[in-house]
């Protein structure tokens, strides 16, 4: 038997682990994401599933397969949808029918107030989801007038003419966003999951894309501010009027605060990339058509959404230059210490010829006073050693040093003569 991969079927399944719900019209539909305030990526997930099981305690439900990071079954006479994200868990309520009033948001009063308040984070987004049956806009256009405001409104018809979608996505008084889904005769009851669940998609990762604006928004007042900073040391820098420990302390300080900035926000940045990527796929999947005149999903995205995505890559990439140019006033700074150092160098060496050129003179001053010092000495020794001799031949002592004193000076120069020559050549 070939022995199979130890995740092989792990694998498979996962490609089958989170499946579209299957919807009736009329239905409806209460959908809550729930996101820790901060580092949500490294939170405990074993709260979220003891949450979880807390709702399903409440209606005596069976709880999830341990380690699942979904869960689909049913809530008393709802059923309920439940996934873990990276960042946040959702849940997702389909009921029968639809209520009188809509949007009244009774779906959403199945979530129990203590429960909801006892959310390990905060609410991310919530929205209801109304579906109902009609065929080819028979009384759609005035319905819309009435659930939505008029100049935030997108809708549409999609996947080849089976429904028509419209939102504002605007949070109504009860806190939630609104969808309506106004299914043909013909959709099935699959197709219609699909549509409510990526409108439930495009919602949350729509969010979780603007969550980059704060932050993108509150980096640009501080690169505003450091622009201003590096552009002063390298204006300073170039006029050479600021010390060299003064710029380089100034670079450092913006330097490290320009890393700081770029570790803290890589995670929310590329975070956004993502999900603006997941936002425009749901939304192309849906295969969209103009209906009444008005904008499409993908129109509404392109006028309220696309700029606040253009603004956070615009920090991103201004982040980004302005490291950059930091680094390169730092080359600069690096170029000017080096030409300094250079010019101090040369300087030094040209001092140290100068000493040691006045050693030089002092050594042969030294070595001539030396050659006069033992010629002294070296006069005394020969006069002394030749004067018996010399008194026999009738010279005096002084004769005998004024015959000697010649050899014996030239004698005592070569010899030191020798001793530099050896001495240099070692």
């Amino acid at each position: 038997m070939l022995k199979d991969h130890p995740r092989r079927y792990e694998l498979a399944n996962e490609l089958h682990a989170r499946p579209f719900p299957a919807l009736k019209a009329p239905c409806r539909a209460a959908f809550l994401a729930i996101k820790r305030e901060e580092d949500a990526a490294n939170r405990d997930r074993s709260i979220d599933r003891a949450h979880l099981e807390a709702l399903l305690d409440r209606f005596g439900a069976t709880h999830p397969a341990p380690g699942a990071t979904h869960f689909f079954g049913q809530l008393g006479k709802h059923r309920l949808k439940w996934e873990s994200h990276t960042e946040f868990v959702t849940y997702t309520l389909f009921s029968d029918g639809v209520a009188e009033r809509p949007f009244d948001g009774t779906s959403f009063e199945v979530f129990p107030k203590d429960w909801l308040a006892d959310a390990p984070g905060v609410r991310l987004t919530s929205a209801l989801i109304r579906v109902e049956s009609e065929t080819h806009g028979d009384g759609i256009e005035d319905k819309l007038n009435e659930w939505f405001v008029p100049e935030s409104l997108a809708s549409s018809r999609v996947l080849d003419d089976s429904a028509v979608i419209a939102s504002d996505f605007r949070i109504d008084t009860h806190g939630h966003i609104r969808f309506a889904v106004f299914a043909a005769a013909d959709c099935g009851e699959r197709r219609i999951g699909r549509i409510v669940q990526r409108l439930t998609e495009i919602e949350t990762y729509k969010t979780m894309s603007m969550l980059a604006l704060p932050r993108a928004r509150a980096l640009s007042g501080e690169l505003g501010v450091m622009d201003g900073q590096l552009s002063a040391l390298v204006g300073s820098l170039r006029a050479g009027k600021a010390g060299t420990e003064e710029t380089l302390d100034g670079l450092l300080a913006i330097g490290s605060d320009l890393e700081t900035m770029l570790a803290r926000s890589a995670f929310r940045f590329g975070a956004m990339e993502a999900y603006e990527a997941l936002v425009q796929q749901r939304i192309v999947v849906l295969r969209e058509e103009r209906f009444g005149g008005r904008q499409t999903f993908a129109e509404f995205m392109m006028r309220r959404f696309d700029p606040a995505m253009r603004t956070c890559r615009s920090v991103q990439g201004r982040m980004e230059a302005l490291a950059e140019r930091a680094k390169r006033a730092g080359d600069l700074l690096s170029t000017r210490v080096n030409v300094d150092r250079s010019e101090q160098n040369a300087a030094l060496l040209r001092s140290m010829d100068e000493r040691a050129g006045m050693q030089l003179r002092l050594q042969r001053t030294v070595e001539g006073l030396s050659v006069v010092a033992i010629s002294y000495y070296a006069l005394g020794l020969v006069s002394a050693l030749l004067f018996p001799a010399a008194a026999r031949a009738g010279l005096s002592k002084d004769m005998v040093a004024a015959l000697v004193v010649i050899p014996v000076v030239g004698a005592v120069w070569w010899v030191v003569r020798r001793i530099r020559k050896g001495m240099e050549k070692s």
